[in-house]
């Protein structure tokens, strides 16, 4: 078995992995047949010729200009910007001109593969060739930089022209855009100037406004905008009321996306889309594919958007039927089937329903594979609790030539962490340093959990205090990392760091530390978070309240945790499950198990976890009647597996209640379904 060759974290890191992931794995019986290998079996890239190589990529000493200038467009159409590039260069060294119109086959490539590098060289030589007052190449060059995310390269372009037409302001506005996040004001600062400056604007200028907001979920800014939009005679245009369809998704407010869409009278596949994708987006998975089937009954074929669309919406909703015959469609259009994403899809949703074995049948299927691919199968296979394949996955995909991403790296780190695989985890470090990965909050993130399952906490904190940029899931990852080690005190300083800086606790920060308050009954601190939860408007959430019950039980204030279940609009079997802990934490055992047999009248379903806290309290007080009838109640009418953690509670109140003989028959019972 090979292992890569360990390289070290770059020093600002200040951490190195660990040394020890250079030795072989010791040797185990049908465990990992193979070894985690990230140094071999990957394809090198090929060689792109140089210039005395250029005879044999195509005989350019033969051919008059514009011949060549539709082999540059050639290369550029198929994305293969290095032989383009070489062929400019070369043309460049022997004085030959480029027409704009090549220029901007170039340019169309670079937006396309969104690569910076490739833009500035391609702008080199257009300003090489005197067209850099050429107003078409002009406006494509700062679309082109605003499309690989150079606003400020955009900006230089622009500030230049002489003459600005509509369509230069509109690449602005949309690499605005492409830049995402909140900060929707440099767009709507753009578009401010547009309406000063007299520029007459048109569909595209209020699309892309209308994108930024729906990207901030800036809901007020976009009922301005709509009213705008209105008064300027724009919203007859099917742009533009897509647009608008999306923002308000996107915002939350499906009413008034649903209230657009129904006002368009003749509607387009892109519209149909937009609403379908807003419903899937809302986790409104009933009306995503009620609306497929609408669409479909007017007359409209479903592509290939709306196949990625609903495929996971399929899955989510595990109806595996209708999965079936939309892979059936995918192949009888045989332009879907041979589309990687679709496959990938198709992978996703097969595991999702809990069918492993239809998605591994589609992927090995597949005539071509990809990274993404691969990484759909194992997702798959950690969905449906086949761990161990999925990380043999990695070698299998490394065998093919293909190169485990970023995606893939944060997908197989928790396999590592659940499966205590440290040897694997480090290997799988040493690779996403050596790729340069780590600096990918995900990934981080990912490390730290991997770290901590595997016992090595000081590798979490010292992945947390390399990370450049954290956010809100790698804070509350470090507080978890401490939580699962026991060491509380250092998770409530995590949380309090958290505090002092940018980010801002969200409701799972907020559940895990209600948790800390809990067990080192902080009761004074727990009414803090209880404050900040009330002024959050997250006390709705399940996981929220489930813990806020169970804390103020732990800290001995029952009458505090009856009120706060009380006040809970909505209960399911979390909460139910929290008032019957947070008794029986407080040491009301009979008051606790009055709240279980309240909830099964009531037409709640216990859950398993629910079923480990009611036997718990049964042991702290040696309900052994009682014990032995819910454990019955659990196997056979909820139909719920026994777990490790319900046999010990079961025994131990057998054993403590003296009835040996029953205790050895579970006992029994225990290791023959072990």
């Amino acid at each position: 078995m090979i292992s890569c060759n360990l390289i070290p974290l770059p020093s600002k890191t200040n951490l190195e992995p660990p040394r020890d992931t250079q030795d072989r794995p010791s040797s185990r019986a049908n465990h990992h047949a193979h070894n985690l290998s990230f140094s071999r079996h990957i394809k090198e890239p090929s060689k792109y010729p140089k210039h005395n190589n250029l005879r044999n990529l195509l005989s350019v000493h033969t051919k008059n200009p514009h011949a060549i200038y539709k082999d540059i467009q050639r290369f550029a159409h198929q994305n293969k910007l290095k032989e383009a590039l070489t062929i400019l260069d070369y043309l460049d060294h022997r004085g030959i001109p480029v027409n704009p119109t090549t220029f901007a086959s170039l340019i169309a490539a670079c937006v396309r593969l969104k690569s910076l590098t490739s833009a500035k060289i391609v702008h080199t030589h257009v300003i090489i060739n005197g067209l850099e007052n050429n107003e078409f190449l002009q406006t494509k060059v700062v679309n082109m930089y605003a499309a690989c995310g150079s606003i400020e390269d955009a900006k230089k372009v622009f500030d230049k022209m002489p003459v600005r037409s509509v369509y230069p302001w509109n690449a602005l506005l949309r690499g605005n855009v492409v830049l995402g996040g909140s900060k929707y004001g440099e767009v709507l600062g753009t578009f401010s100037d547009m309406r000063g400056l007299g520029v007459e604007l048109n569909v595209y200028s209020f699309s892309c406004l209308i994108k930024s907001f729906a990207g901030a979920s800036a809901l007020f800014q976009g009922l301005k905008t709509h009213g705008l939009l209105i008064k300027n005679g724009f919203l007859g245009s099917d742009i533009v009321r897509t647009s608008l369809i999306d923002m308000y998704f996107k915002c939350g407010k499906v009413r008034l996306a649903h209230r657009v869409f129904e006002e368009v009278e003749e509607r387009d596949v892109v519209m149909w889309g937009a609403i379908i994708a807003g419903f899937a987006h809302n986790k409104r998975q009933r009306e995503a594919l009620e609306y497929t089937r609408l669409m479909i009954r007017e007359g409209l074929e479903v592509n290939s958007v709306i196949l990625t669309t609903i495929l996971p919406v399929i899955g989510e909703a595990r109806a595996s039927k209708l999965g079936k015959e939309v892979h059936a469609y995918v192949i009888k259009t045989k332009e879907y089937s041979k589309q990687l994403f679709i496959q990938s899809g198709l992978v996703d949703m097969y595991s999702k329903c809990g069918d492993i074995i239809a998605g591994r049948k589609v992927f090995y299927r597949s005539k071509e594979r990809n990274a993404i691919s691969w990484t759909a199968l194992i997702s798959g296979y950690i969905l449906n609790g086949r761990l161990e394949q999925a990380l043999r996955s990695i070698l299998w995909m490394q065998q093919e030539g293909f190169k485990p991403d970023l995606v893939t790296v944060a997908t197989v780190l928790p396999v590592c962490g659940k499966l205590k695989e440290l040897k694997y985890g480090k290997e799988i470090h040493a690779y996403a340093v050596k790729n340069g990965f780590l600096p990918n909050t995900s990934v981080s993130t990912c490390l730290m959990m991997m770290y901590s399952k595997c016992g090595l906490l000081q590798y979490s904190s010292r992945v947390f205090d390399s990370m450049a940029k954290r956010n809100v899931i790698s804070w509350t990852a470090m507080m978890d990392s401490y939580i699962d080690s026991g060491c509380l005190e250092e998770a409530l300083g995590v949380f309090r760091s958290m505090q002092l800086s940018k980010h801002r606790a969200d409701s799972v920060a907020m559940g895990r530390i209600l948790g800390v308050c809990g067990k080192l009954r902080l009761l004074k601190l727990g009414r803090e978070i209880h404050g900040q939860i009330l002024k959050k408007d997250i006390a709705s959430v399940p996981f929220v309240s489930a813990e806020l019950v169970k804390m103020y039980g732990s800290c001995g204030a029952i009458d505090k945790s009856r009120l706060s279940f009380d006040i809970i609009p909505i209960k399911g079997s979390m909460t139910w499950t929290a008032i019957i802990e947070a008794y029986g934490l407080s040491g009301q055992y009979g008051a606790a198990i009055n709240e279980f047999k309240q909830m099964i009248s009531k037409g709640f379903n216990p859950n398993h976890f629910t079923f480990k806290v009611v036997l718990s309290i049964c042991e702290k007080a040696g309900f052994a009647d009682e014990g032995c009838q819910f454990f019955t109640m659990m196997t056979r009418k909820y139909k719920i597996k026994a777990s490790e953690d319900h046999y010990t509670s079961i025994i131990n109140l057998l054993h403590h209640v003296g009835h040996y003989e029953e205790a050895e028959k579970f006992v029994l019972l225990k290791q023959s379904s072990t």
